[in-house]
């Protein structure tokens, strides 16, 4: 098959920087085994996804989403919300904040001693010499 321009695949997808950033991502997607959609013809994985757009046989709007998908670091969920009846159901605030008081008074720390400290700095193993540093 001929060389594969971005002018095969900018009817497919209308921005060339688009186009690099989905064809960047399926190409990172087949480098960690995706299933190709077009015979492979000795190329590399660019081109191979490039191919791929300008064949249609991916859907660029498909890629975006999943390219959207993967760089999101949260994601929020709708939940729903409660009922009136549920809300008027629950305790009222002012048991709440006492509840919450109480939970306070009630965290505790772990109490080290010198001698403790000491002895666990001691028992670390010293790391290993390099000549990076």
């Amino acid at each position: 098959m001929a060389r594969v321009t971005v002018e095969d695949c900018i009817d497919k997808v209308d921005n060339r920087f688009e186009l690099v950033l989905l064809a960047g991502h399926r190409a990172r997607q087949i480098s960690q085994g995706a299933q190709i959609t077009v015979p492979r013809d000795n190329d590399k994985n660019p081109v191979v996804a490039l191919r791929e757009i300008a064949d249609e046989t991916l859907s660029p709007d498909d890629l975006k989403e999943d390219l959207i998908h993967s760089l999101q670091k949260h994601v929020e969920v709708d939940e729903p919300e409660a009922d009136g009846e549920a809300i008027a159901d629950q305790t009222g605030g002012a048991v709440a904040a006492t509840n919450a008081d109480d939970a306070e008074e009630n965290v505790t720390f772990d109490r080290m001693t010198e001698e403790d400290l000491l002895a666990g700095i001691e028992g670390l193993v010293p790391p290993e010499k390099s000549d990076d540093y």
